[in-house]
């Protein structure tokens, strides 16, 4: 009998939150991943991978902000992943929050931007976290962010 891998959902917002997302890539080679970002051209940095592009939204646009996090749910209870790991920011706050309704294990890296104190999403998402961590040893405390090192 063959054993299917377990299925992880990567996701992050643009820029650098993806960029760290991709330099994790190498921990995920045991699992099937899908891949969900903020723009469909991230996809040829994911060749021959699952990839699903969602809207944009900051806190600013609430509206906005509130149909992501449905395109989010939707994606979370269509690919029901086993794992659900981000690198920030507010979609993966969502998908936190969402992974832990369907009883996935949650995974946030904080952003190597973040020197002085955890952003906003790592702060409200740490209590969804199976795994918080930080990319730095300073922000890390009893209880979490743990730090274990940066990605970049």
């Amino acid at each position: 009998m063959v054993k299917t891998p377990p299925k992880l959902l990567a996701i992050s917002s643009g820029g650098g939150h993806w960029v760290e997302m991709l330099r994790l890539r190498p921990a995920f080679a045991r699992f099937n991943v899908t891949y969900v970002t903020v723009s469909n051209d991230y996809a040829a940095d994911v060749p021959g991978e699952c990839f699903r592009s969602i809207s944009d939204a900051t806190r600013w646009n609430k509206v906005k902000l509130m149909l992501v996090a449905g395109q989010i749910l939707w994606r979370i209870l269509y690919e029901r992943p086993d794992v659900v790991i981000s690198t920030g920011a507010a979609p993966g706050y969502f998908a936190l929050r969402f992974g832990k309704l369907i009883g996935a294990r949650t995974v946030w890296l904080d952003s190597i931007a973040n020197v002085d104190e955890l952003s906003m999403a790592g702060q409200m998402a740490g209590r969804y976290a199976d795994m918080w961590l930080t990319q730095w040893s300073h922000l890390a405390r009893e209880g979490g962010p743990e730090y274990f090192g940066a990605v970049i």
